[in-house]
């Protein structure tokens, strides 16, 4: 069973309709206990990375941590990229779960924000998550704060500058587009993150 964690911010509708597509046995959550028992995690997000704030308070950053270190498959999209780095500079008193060394900024003054529409991924070979998905392909973007391209970066999108599309390192994953919005190669890209074994 794969728990799509609500923090009451994320695009839960679309991103279980697309799970659904995909043959996923999925199920919607708040509830600690369920993702502690989950076989994969997934972790959605729209909107500001406060938002986040929830996972403490209600004991899901604990319980996605714990799970993590199992090495249970997490997968953060959007805000929930975001959340795999130390933090934001949206809400700097506000702490990511620090899987990814850095933190996350909005983009340069001059660059019209939200980044929304689709834009072309440049992926490297040894992705799990992205196989199957060849570089040059688009994906479907709105945001307005970013990763940096760290050494754990598996696809590039430029938008003014380069950032992190995509990171993954073992069992952490997580994409900055919405794969649920994107067409055949989002949904590869779920199917590919059904496939990687627990």
């Amino acid at each position: 069973m794969i728990a799509v964690v609500d923090y009451k911010a994320g695009n839960l509708t679309s991103v279980m309709k697309a799970l659904a597509a995909v043959g996923a046995d999925a199920v919607s959550t708040d509830n600690p206990g369920v993702v502690k028992r989950a076989a994969k995690i997934i972790l959605p997000g729209v909107g500001h990375f406060q938002a986040t704030t929830f996972l403490e308070q209600h004991g899901l950053r604990h319980a996605i941590g714990e799970r993590v270190a199992q090495g249970i498959p997490f997968l953060g999209i959007c805000v929930g990229l975001q959340w795999l780095f130390r933090g934001s500079t949206e809400a700097p008193g506000t702490p990511g779960l620090a899987s990814f060394d850095a933190i996350c900024d909005r983009f340069a003054p001059g660059r019209k924000v939200p980044h929304v529409g689709w834009n072309s991924l440049a992926t490297r070979d040894d992705s799990r998550l992205l196989c199957g998905v060849p570089s040059g392909s688009f994906v479907y973007f709105t945001h307005s704060y970013h990763a940096p391209v760290i050494q754990d970066t598996v696809a590039v999108t430029e938008y003014g500058v380069p950032f992190t599309a995509a990171v993954e390192r073992a069992n952490v994953m997580g994409v900055q587009f919405h794969p649920e919005k994107s067409g055949s190669t989002g949904l590869q890209i779920l199917r590919n993150f059904l496939e990687i074994p627990c």
